[in-house]
Protein backbone atom coordinates (compact mmCIF):
# COMPACT_ATOMS: atom_id res chain seq x y z
CA UNK A 1 0.00 0.00 0.00
CA UNK A 2 2.86 2.37 0.86
CA UNK A 3 4.39 1.67 -2.60
CA UNK A 4 1.11 2.42 -4.37
CA UNK A 5 0.71 5.63 -2.37
CA UNK A 6 4.20 6.77 -3.42
CA UNK A 7 3.43 5.98 -7.05
CA UNK A 8 0.18 7.96 -6.82
CA UNK A 9 1.95 10.94 -5.23
CA UNK A 10 4.70 10.83 -7.88
CA UNK A 11 2.21 10.70 -10.73
CA UNK A 12 0.22 13.54 -9.17
CA UNK A 13 3.29 15.73 -8.79
CA UNK A 14 4.46 14.89 -12.33
CA UNK A 15 1.04 15.69 -13.71
CA UNK A 16 0.95 19.01 -11.88
CA UNK A 17 4.44 19.84 -13.06
CA UNK A 18 3.52 19.10 -16.66
CA UNK A 19 0.33 21.09 -16.28
CA UNK A 20 2.26 24.02 -14.84
CA UNK A 21 4.84 23.81 -17.63
CA UNK A 22 2.11 23.78 -20.24
CA UNK A 23 0.40 26.69 -18.53
CA UNK A 24 3.69 28.59 -18.41
CA UNK A 25 4.33 28.00 -22.09
CA UNK A 26 0.80 29.12 -22.90
CA UNK A 27 1.22 32.19 -20.70
CA UNK A 28 4.50 33.02 -22.43
CA UNK A 29 2.73 32.94 -25.78
CA UNK A 30 0.00 35.21 -24.48
CA UNK A 31 2.42 37.63 -22.84
CA UNK A 32 4.63 37.74 -25.95
CA UNK A 33 1.83 39.32 -27.98
CA UNK A 34 1.66 43.09 -27.67
CA UNK A 35 -1.69 44.86 -27.50
CA UNK A 36 -1.74 47.60 -30.12
CA UNK A 37 -5.45 48.35 -30.04
CA UNK A 38 -4.83 52.06 -29.51
CA UNK A 39 -1.68 52.35 -31.64
CA UNK A 40 -2.09 55.27 -34.07
CA UNK A 41 -0.56 55.31 -37.52
CA UNK A 42 2.89 56.87 -37.57
CA UNK A 43 5.39 58.42 -39.97
CA UNK A 44 8.14 58.73 -37.33
CA UNK A 45 11.41 56.99 -38.15
CA UNK A 46 13.46 55.17 -35.53
CA UNK A 47 16.30 57.24 -34.06
CA UNK A 48 19.17 56.80 -36.49
CA UNK A 49 21.78 56.04 -33.84
CA UNK A 50 19.56 53.30 -32.43
CA UNK A 51 18.98 51.96 -35.92
CA UNK A 52 22.66 51.68 -36.75
CA UNK A 53 23.49 50.19 -33.37
CA UNK A 54 21.09 47.32 -34.10
CA UNK A 55 22.70 46.78 -37.50
CA UNK A 56 26.18 46.86 -36.01
CA UNK A 57 25.22 44.39 -33.32
CA UNK A 58 23.86 42.04 -35.98
CA UNK A 59 27.15 42.21 -37.89
CA UNK A 60 29.16 41.45 -34.77
CA UNK A 61 27.09 38.39 -33.87
CA UNK A 62 26.44 36.66 -37.20
CA UNK A 63 28.35 35.16 -40.10
CA UNK A 64 25.79 34.94 -42.91
CA UNK A 65 22.78 36.75 -44.31
CA UNK A 66 20.41 34.10 -42.96
CA UNK A 67 21.88 34.47 -39.48
CA UNK A 68 21.81 38.25 -39.70
CA UNK A 69 18.18 38.22 -40.82
CA UNK A 70 17.09 36.09 -37.85
CA UNK A 71 19.22 38.10 -35.43
CA UNK A 72 17.66 41.36 -36.64
CA UNK A 73 14.14 39.97 -36.29
CA UNK A 74 14.88 39.00 -32.68
CA UNK A 75 16.42 42.39 -31.86
CA UNK A 76 13.66 44.38 -33.52
CA UNK A 77 11.10 42.29 -31.63
CA UNK A 78 12.45 43.83 -28.42
CA UNK A 79 11.41 47.31 -29.55
CA UNK A 80 8.04 48.94 -28.96
CA UNK A 81 5.51 48.59 -31.79
CA UNK A 82 6.06 52.22 -32.79
CA UNK A 83 9.83 51.67 -32.86
CA UNK A 84 9.43 48.56 -35.01
CA UNK A 85 7.48 50.63 -37.52
CA UNK A 86 10.15 53.31 -37.20
CA UNK A 87 12.83 50.76 -38.09
CA UNK A 88 11.08 50.02 -41.37
CA UNK A 89 10.56 53.72 -42.09
CA UNK A 90 14.24 54.45 -41.42
CA UNK A 91 15.16 51.68 -43.86
CA UNK A 92 12.87 53.19 -46.49
CA UNK A 93 14.49 56.61 -46.01
CA UNK A 94 17.98 55.16 -46.40
CA UNK A 95 16.86 53.39 -49.56
CA UNK A 96 15.32 56.61 -50.85
CA UNK A 97 18.53 58.57 -50.27
CA UNK A 98 20.60 56.16 -52.37
CA UNK A 99 18.25 55.95 -55.33
CA UNK A 100 20.51 57.50 -57.96
CA UNK A 101 22.38 56.75 -61.17
CA UNK A 102 25.84 56.33 -59.62
CA UNK A 103 24.64 53.79 -57.04
CA UNK A 104 22.79 51.85 -59.72
CA UNK A 105 26.00 51.75 -61.73
CA UNK A 106 27.81 50.19 -58.77
CA UNK A 107 25.07 47.59 -58.37
CA UNK A 108 25.13 46.81 -62.07
CA UNK A 109 28.87 46.27 -62.08
CA UNK A 110 29.02 44.22 -58.87
CA UNK A 111 26.16 41.91 -59.86
CA UNK A 112 26.71 41.67 -63.59
CA UNK A 113 23.40 43.42 -64.14
CA UNK A 114 20.78 45.04 -61.91
CA UNK A 115 17.01 45.23 -62.50
CA UNK A 116 14.64 47.59 -60.67
CA UNK A 117 14.00 44.99 -57.98
CA UNK A 118 17.66 44.04 -57.96
CA UNK A 119 18.62 47.66 -57.31
CA UNK A 120 16.31 47.65 -54.27
CA UNK A 121 17.90 44.44 -53.01
CA UNK A 122 21.38 45.83 -53.67
CA UNK A 123 20.74 48.95 -51.59
CA UNK A 124 19.30 46.81 -48.81
CA UNK A 125 22.57 44.89 -48.83
CA UNK A 126 24.52 48.15 -48.52
CA UNK A 127 22.45 49.21 -45.50
CA UNK A 128 22.95 45.79 -43.92
CA UNK A 129 26.72 46.36 -44.02
CA UNK A 130 26.46 49.17 -41.48
CA UNK A 131 26.63 52.93 -41.13
CA UNK A 132 30.22 53.43 -42.25
CA UNK A 133 29.79 51.38 -45.43
CA UNK A 134 26.47 53.04 -46.20
CA UNK A 135 27.60 56.65 -45.88
CA UNK A 136 30.86 56.11 -47.71
CA UNK A 137 28.95 54.45 -50.54
CA UNK A 138 26.43 57.27 -50.57
CA UNK A 139 29.27 59.72 -51.06
CA UNK A 140 31.18 57.53 -53.51
CA UNK A 141 29.71 54.17 -54.64
CA UNK A 142 33.16 53.00 -55.74
CA UNK A 143 34.07 52.76 -52.04
CA UNK A 144 32.05 49.53 -51.97
CA UNK A 145 35.22 47.86 -53.20
CA UNK A 146 36.08 47.65 -49.49
CA UNK A 147 32.89 45.71 -48.73
CA UNK A 148 33.34 43.04 -51.38
CA UNK A 149 33.80 39.38 -50.55
CA UNK A 150 35.52 37.01 -52.94
CA UNK A 151 33.18 34.24 -51.78
CA UNK A 152 30.00 36.21 -52.50
CA UNK A 153 28.05 35.31 -55.61
CA UNK A 154 25.74 38.34 -55.56
CA UNK A 155 25.42 41.52 -53.57
CA UNK A 156 21.70 41.45 -52.82
CA UNK A 157 19.78 41.16 -49.53
CA UNK A 158 16.06 41.19 -50.34
CA UNK A 159 14.85 39.84 -47.00
CA UNK A 160 16.57 42.65 -45.08
CA UNK A 161 13.70 44.89 -46.17
CA UNK A 162 11.21 42.69 -44.34
CA UNK A 163 12.83 42.07 -40.95
CA UNK A 164 10.75 44.75 -39.22
CA UNK A 165 7.55 43.43 -40.80
CA UNK A 166 8.31 39.92 -39.55
CA UNK A 167 9.17 41.13 -36.05
CA UNK A 168 6.00 43.23 -35.90
CA UNK A 169 3.80 40.35 -37.03
CA UNK A 170 5.37 37.99 -34.51
CA UNK A 171 4.88 40.40 -31.61
CA UNK A 172 1.48 41.84 -32.47
CA UNK A 173 -0.15 39.47 -34.95
CA UNK A 174 -0.75 42.48 -37.18
CA UNK A 175 0.53 43.81 -40.50
CA UNK A 176 3.02 46.64 -40.01
CA UNK A 177 1.93 48.31 -43.26
CA UNK A 178 -1.47 49.03 -41.71
CA UNK A 179 0.16 51.32 -39.13
CA UNK A 180 2.20 53.54 -41.44
CA UNK A 181 0.92 57.08 -41.87
CA UNK A 182 1.10 57.05 -45.66
CA UNK A 183 -0.07 60.65 -45.98
CA UNK A 184 2.93 61.97 -44.08
CA UNK A 185 5.69 59.58 -45.09
CA UNK A 186 6.91 60.20 -48.61
CA UNK A 187 10.58 59.15 -48.57
CA UNK A 188 9.87 55.65 -49.82
CA UNK A 189 9.28 53.56 -52.89
CA UNK A 190 6.58 55.12 -55.01
CA UNK A 191 8.01 58.59 -54.52
CA UNK A 192 11.47 57.98 -55.96
CA UNK A 193 12.71 60.75 -58.25
CA UNK A 194 13.22 60.06 -61.92
CA UNK A 195 16.79 58.99 -62.62
CA UNK A 196 18.76 60.60 -65.43
CA UNK A 197 21.35 57.91 -66.14
CA UNK A 198 24.90 59.12 -66.75
CA UNK A 199 26.12 55.66 -67.84
CA UNK A 200 25.07 52.93 -70.25
CA UNK A 201 25.78 49.22 -70.07
CA UNK A 202 26.60 49.18 -73.77
CA UNK A 203 29.25 51.79 -73.07
CA UNK A 204 31.52 50.18 -70.45
CA UNK A 205 33.79 53.21 -70.36
CA UNK A 206 30.93 55.30 -68.97
CA UNK A 207 30.58 52.80 -66.10
CA UNK A 208 34.31 52.65 -65.54
CA UNK A 209 34.38 56.42 -65.17
CA UNK A 210 31.93 56.29 -62.26
CA UNK A 211 33.27 53.22 -60.43
CA UNK A 212 36.82 52.49 -61.67
CA UNK A 213 37.82 50.19 -58.78
CA UNK A 214 34.65 48.11 -58.96
CA UNK A 215 34.88 48.00 -62.74
CA UNK A 216 38.44 46.68 -62.57
CA UNK A 217 37.44 43.93 -60.14
CA UNK A 218 34.13 42.77 -61.60
CA UNK A 219 33.79 43.72 -65.24
CA UNK A 220 35.28 41.09 -67.52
Amino acid sequence: MRFLALVFISLTIFGCTNSNNNSTRLLDKIVSKLDITDLPKTSEMLDENMYWSIIEKSLQNTNSQDEQEQFLIREISKLTPKEMIGFRLRTDKLLFDTYNSEMWCAGYIMNGGCSDDGFEDFRNWIISRGKDTYYKAKQNPDSLINATDDNAEMYFFESFWYVALEAFEQRTGEDLYDYIDEDNFKTKEGYYPKIEFNWKDENPESMKKICPKLFAKFWH
